[in-house]
């Protein structure tokens, strides 16, 4: 009940206040009104206010607006002007200007050609697709290179820039078995070769140093068939691989293919 009666009375101060300052206005009015009442205006002052404003809408209407500018549109009391010679079934044709957008967007086409061949074909301060698409793939290289060298970041530490051979028996059999299930298809069981060379012998396609066979098994050789296994495989176990295969150098397995490529 309190809490109502708390509303109630907000309410009538509120409304209490308005009437008041509407009183207000009206004393102010009145006041103003009593120490300088207002002239009403004489029939001829009237007729010739009237006159002004009708003087003053017709040169508003005469005058064309932005948008009949920008749209190039002519009135309907100009299209005799237009109008052109020749009709057809009671229908004439007129002979409207191109847009103002029209044409600014023509000119300024040909001005954009222009300074676009002087820019990329005449004075060459631009580069082309076809090169900028070259500096970009030596740039993502370039980060790709630091990021995998970076101490401490979260990319593998190994690469074919960095890669040292080891003897670890449990990093040569955790090679063995990946050499098993990717690269036995094309190089036999044994690595002595099949569709691809035999990876046992002193001869290489592709360089036979550590690194080398490390960065032939991550990029692959793709005239050659041979799938880039970054895409499948990180960088440990490419490294496992890499030490698998310099782990069976000199085995001479059975059947093994004829040696391809220089001796290294």
């Amino acid at each position: 009940m309190t809490d109502l009666l708390i509303w109630a009375l907000l309410f009538t101060a509120v409304l209490i206040l308005v009437v008041s300052i509407l009183v207000l206005r009206v004393i102010k009015i009145y006041i103003r009104e009593t120490l300088h009442p207002t002239k009403f205006a004489s029939e001829e002052e009237r007729e010739k206010y009237r006159l002004e404003e009708e003087k003053r809408a017709a040169e508003k209407a005469d005058k064309p607006s932005f948008w009949t500018k920008l749209m190039g549109l002519r009135p309907i009391s100009e299209e005799k002007d237009i109008m052109m010679e020749h009709k057809f079934d009671g229908i004439a044709e007129l002979d409207n200007p191109t847009p103002a957008w029209f044409m600014v967007l023509f000119y300024g086409t040909i001005i954009f050609a222009i300074g676009y061949m002087l820019n990329y074909h005449v004075f060459g301060w631009g580069k082309l697709q076809e090169e900028e698409y070259a500096i970009e793939l030596r740039q993502a290289e370039a980060d790709r290179i630091a990021f995998l060298q970076k101490p401490g970041s979260g990319g593998p530490k190994v690469n074919e820039n960095n890669f040292e051979k080891s003897d670890d028996p449990v990093m040569i059999e955790k090679g063995a078995a990946l050499f098993k299930t990717a690269c036995t298809p094309c190089h036999g069981e044994h690595g002595e070769g099949g569709v691809g060379p035999n990876l046992t012998d002193e001869y290489w396609l592709h360089g036979g140093t550590p690194r080398d066979i490390f960065r032939t098994i991550k990029h692959g050789v793709p005239d050659k068939g041979m799938v880039a296994w970054e895409k499948s495989m990180n960088a440990q176990q490419i490294s496992d691989i890499t030490n698998y295969i310099l782990s069976i150098q000199g085995s001479n397995p059975a059947g093994a293919k004829a040696p391809q490529g220089k001796k290294d």
